[in-house]
Order: structure tokens, then C-alpha cells, then sequence
């Protein structure tokens, strides 16, 4: 595991974002650290990866979608069994590389293909009291209710459904609790 790191460490700069984050993918499955739960662990460590890398995805999709269009072919691809150390030399990167990019590039379309409908869609459309609140919060880092209701001068139910519609569509997320509360832009947009 301590190579895996190292290796990542040493070559996120020097090799694409997405064949760094391929091969550690298709090492974790085969190092395998854990008795339960190790693929989800490996594309949620993997989105990470990307992410850290300037990739990301989290928003905008999920590996699962393009794995479980056939998973066999996933589980073909990415598996390798046996001594992790007895295959580490031996392991071609390919076939593997090419399923993992083809998958992302395949997600991406789709949401591309979303992307109109989404954004002529009357639930994601933003209003101008809307994108006021964002200023605000860009330039200040936060928003509380009672500085949205000076801003905008709308009722508190209705203030309630901006702050609701904006964390529906993953642009700001709630913080505090009670009188504490605030609401800031969402930490992995």
C-alpha cells in the first residue's frame, strides 16, 4: 500500500490525471487491504484521487453508472487475483486503462447529453435573487438567513426555498445548527 501512495505521489505531475488514477484503481483492487467493502473504497479513493488531481467528478457522475452497464466486463477488466506481490510485475495495465477512460469519457457524454434538458428546466434555473445570494456568498464565503433576508427582502418561507433549491442542486451546502446556521458554497464544487 505504501508503494501505491509513493507511486501516485511521484508521477500525479508527470503522467495524465486519468491513467495515474486507472493504475491505482486496478492496484487497490488487487492489493485488496480489506475483507469487505473494497470496491466501493476503490472508486470512492479513486474520485478523491481525481479530485485532488483537478478532475472532479463528484458532482457530475458516478463510476457505477458505466460499471454496472456490464458488470462482468468491470470484474474481467479490473480483476486480478492471487499474491499481490507474485502479480504486481506481471499485471498488463491495458485493457484495464482502456475500460476506465472509456468509462469516464462515456459518463461525460452523458451528462453532456443532460446538460440542455437540465438547464432548461424550471427547478434549475436560477433567478436573479438567486444568483445574488451566490455573489454574496462567493465574495463574503457565507450566507446567513438573516443577511439573505436584508439582501433580498423576501418573506422567511420563501428564503427557506432558495436556501433548499440551491443545496438541491448542489451549489451550497448548510452549516450550523439552529441560530448558527449559515450556508456556503458546497466544498467539492
Amino acid at each position: 500500500m505504501v508503494d501505491l501512495v509513493e507511486f501516485v505521489n511521484k508521477k500525479r505531475e508527470k503522467i495524465d490525471p486519468l491513467i495515474v488514477a486507472g493504475i491505482f484503481h486496478k492496484q487497490m483492487v488487487i492489493i485488496h487491504p480489506f475483507m469487505d467493502g473494497n470496491g466501493r473504497t476503490t472508486r470512492l479513493a479513486t474520485k478523491v484521487l481525481l479530485a485532488q488531481m483537478g478532475l472532479n467528478t463528484f458532482n457530475l457522475f458516478s463510476f457505477e453508472n458505466y460499471y454496472n452497464q456490464n458488470v462482468t466486463q468491470y470484474f474481467q477488466t479490473v480483476g486480478e487475483f492471487g499474491n499481490y506481490y507474485e502479480l504486481v510485475r506481471k499485471v498488463n495495465f491495458t485493457p484495464w486503462l482502456e475500460y476506465f477512460t472509456e468509462g469516464i469519457i462515456d459518463e461525460l457524454f452523458r451528462v453532456e447529453a443532460l446538460l440542455p434538458r437540465l438547464a432548461a428546466s424550471p427547478h434549475t434555473q436560477l433567478k436573479p435573487h438567486h444568483r445574488k445570494m451566490l455573489a454574496f456568498i462567493q465574495k463574503k464565503g457565507f450566507i446567513s438567513d438573516p443577511l439573505y433576508a436584508k439582501l433580498t427582502s423576501r418573506a422567511k418561507a420563501t428564503r427557506t426555498q432558495d436556501f433548499n433549491k440551491l443545496i438541491m442542486l448542489g451549489l451550497i451546502e448548510r452549516r450550523g445548527k439552529g441560530k448558527a446556521t449559515y450556508y456556503a458554497l458546497k466544498e467539492n464544487n
